[in-house]
């Protein structure tokens, strides 16, 4: 029997799993934890991912000045034209570069003060898999019985041409490794896939996906491809080594990709923001209200629903 309804969407929505977990609208925080990468400090490279702007997939974050209380306040100023009465309910997520790449003693000084915030009821932490040592999984599972704890890893794609073309640093096993041992501490899961990288085929962006489904993963964030200023991307943008997708393509895309995975895996993300600023292409991603509206109309008319082809 299929579900037809996630309130009103037809896919399994983070704001549908938050109010049934929190029984109310959860806004998040994005916050920098001062951390830099592997793939940016000379450990693995210097120029970070071609696709990674300067901020390091932060650039909405708050920026890190003064205590973590100074920074969660600035960031709920940021979200307050969204929000209506005052019990609202936020999750900390540490969101720029790499935010297990610390020492532990920093990372638990830093986590502890963020879920101690009484407005904060969950965690949310993104990182690479390269970056999860045993301990620093065991400090996160005992945060967990705190609060929940949330580790989002930036996986991408898992074709290792393209892995090694977008300069990712890691092959699939450290992915699954890591995987594995998060979900043996009890933490929630959420992968991060890219939608349109150079030289990828529709085919090997859905198996990409299909295989995530396979795995039931707890949540999944659809990525589109951004080419944003200063970043190597640009750089092969601009050689017309490769073509943004189109509006069409990416609607059809998201559909088959919501065919294929699980009723219970959380959308997270199903198109994501470049900053106008610095955004390049594909330039109809700038209107957001337009990718989402479209992105609704195409399933409605479509009649497609999340787990149709399970």
């Amino acid at each position: 029997m299929l579900q037809t309804g996630w309130n009103g969407k037809p896919y399994h929505s983070l704001d549908y799993e938050l109010k049934k977990i929190f029984g109310k609208k959860v806004y998040k925080l994005a916050l920098d934890g001062g951390m830099t990468c592997p793939n940016r400090d000379g450990t693995l490279g210097r120029g970070g991912c071609i696709f990674c702007s300067a901020g390091g997939s932060g650039d909405f974050a708050e920026k890190q000045v003064g205590s973590l209380r100074e920074q969660a306040d600035l960031a709920k100023a940021r979200v307050s034209r969204k929000i209506s009465g005052d019990d609202a309910a936020y999750i900390a997520y540490f969101q720029s570069y790499t935010n297990t790449y610390a020492p532990l003693s920093y990372l638990e000084q830093l986590f502890s003060e963020a879920i101690s915030l009484p407005e904060i009821c969950a965690l949310s932490i993104g990182t690479r898999p390269d970056c999860l040592p045993d301990e620093t999984v065991e400090l996160l599972s005992r945060l967990n019985k705190e609060k929940p704890v949330w580790v989002e890893l930036g996986l991408q794609t898992i074709h290792e041409d393209t892995a090694k073309l977008i300069r990712r640093g890691y092959a699939l096993p450290v992915f699954e490794d890591a995987y594995r041992r998060l979900k043996a501490a009890g933490l929630t899961v959420i992968v991060h896939v890219i939608l349109g990288l150079p030289g990828e085929s529709r085919e090997q962006m859905l198996e990409t996906v299909n295989y995530l489904g396979k795995l039931h993963v707890d949540g999944i964030k659809l990525q589109l491809l951004h080419v944003l200023k200063g970043t190597d991307l640009a750089d092969l943008y601009a050689s017309g080594g490769f073509h943004t997708l189109e509006l069409p393509e990416y609607l059809e895309l998201i559909g088959d990709c919501l065919k294929i995975l699980p009723q219970e895996t959380v959308i997270h993300r199903i198109s994501g923001d470049g900053p106008k600023s610095i955004l390049i292409a594909p330039e109809w991603s700038g209107n957001k209200r337009l990718v989402l509206n479209s992105i609704a109309k195409y399933l409605k008319e479509h009649h497609i629903f999340q787990g149709m082809d399970l």
